[in-house]
């Protein structure tokens, strides 16, 4: 079913506990409404599972698919999407988005999250052609590191960390945003992912032979940092395992960055996942090192 059919819901419907006034935004897998609670009367950001490949809406409300294949594909992400929205609904973090509710309504589910005023750190990074700050590195990753290491306590991986998926609140306070991807890590921990963004998901994402792991998220947070920097995504993970010609950032960027932050993103964005730093918490000790107190004491 092409995008181009898959219609918003109209202003003033109804949903469960809630009144839809306009749609704010799309992804591949939803459409995001900006509605507001019928009790507290707070506006709210509800999200709608509504992935543009398998399925659309007629402008009488009712779900069409292509054929039987894609019906399938879209109730099977539809369960997905509504057992990992609950299990998300239990995570409480400053810096992930608030999820309030989830339930099932016009053949679909959807996903009801506190509304929060700010910018897009993807558009921003694109506004300003990268270059941004240091301190403004150190004001967004490691508090968003902080919300990834609950995340993966909790068993789950994100799978599509990427500035269009990061919200800068006033004072730059960061918010994790679209969950759409996420995975619940099982024994084995092996997964074909449904997600990919070039520049930022990993070889293990593409391959579906590794293991994926904290480690993949951690490779999307280095590449998303190095962005932030650049101003471009950087090059794709296939390209990077056929041929790194990736200059490494303490070579690229050592004029203008402390050297111990561009290492820990040299580490994160290892091709190799063994070689990469493995967790959120190996991250934030990396980006927080003092290099002149470790120079004074070694």
């Amino acid at each position: 079913m092409s995008s181009e059919k898959r219609e918003p819901l109209p202003s003033g419907t109804r949903l469960d506990y809630y009144k839809v006034h306009k749609l704010i935004g799309s992804g591949g897998f939803s459409l995001i409404y900006l509605g507001e609670e019928d009790d507290s009367h707070d506006e709210v950001a509800i999200k709608e599972y509504m992935p543009k490949k398998f399925g659309g809406r007629d402008r009488e409300g009712r779900l069409t698919f292509v054929n039987d294949e894609a019906r399938d594909k879209f109730y099977r992400g539809l369960r997905l999407f509504f057992l990992e929205a609950k299990a998300l609904a239990m995570l409480r973090h400053p810096n992930i988005v608030n999820v309030r509710n989830c339930f099932l309504d016009n053949d679909t589910a959807y996903l009801v999250m506190d509304y929060q005023p700010g910018k897009n750190l993807g558009r921003y990074i694109k506004r300003r052609k990268g270059g941004l700050s240091t301190r403004f590195l150190m004001t967004v990753f490691p508090p968003l590191l902080d919300a990834l290491e609950l995340i993966h306590n909790a068993q789950h991986l994100h799978l599509d960390i990427k500035p269009g998926n990061i919200h800068i609140r006033p004072g730059g306070r960061p918010l994790l945003l679209d969950f759409g991807a996420v995975y619940h890590l099982t024994s084995e921990g092996k997964k074909k992912a449904q997600v990919i963004t070039p520049g930022f998901s990993p070889i293990e994402q593409y391959r579906g032979i590794t293991k994926v792991g904290p480690w993949t998220d951690i490779y999307a947070i280095g590449a998303s940092m190095r962005t932030c920097i650049e101003g471009r995504p950087p090059p794709t993970a296939t390209e990077r395992h056929a041929k790194d010609t990736m200059v490494p950032a303490v070579e690229a960027f050592g004029k203008h960055y402390p050297r111990h932050i561009l290492e820990a993103i040299d580490r994160a964005m290892e091709v190799d996942p063994q070689k990469r730093i493995q967790s959120a918490a190996l991250l934030l000790k990396a980006l927080n090192r003092d290099p002149s107190r470790q120079r004074k004491t070694g």
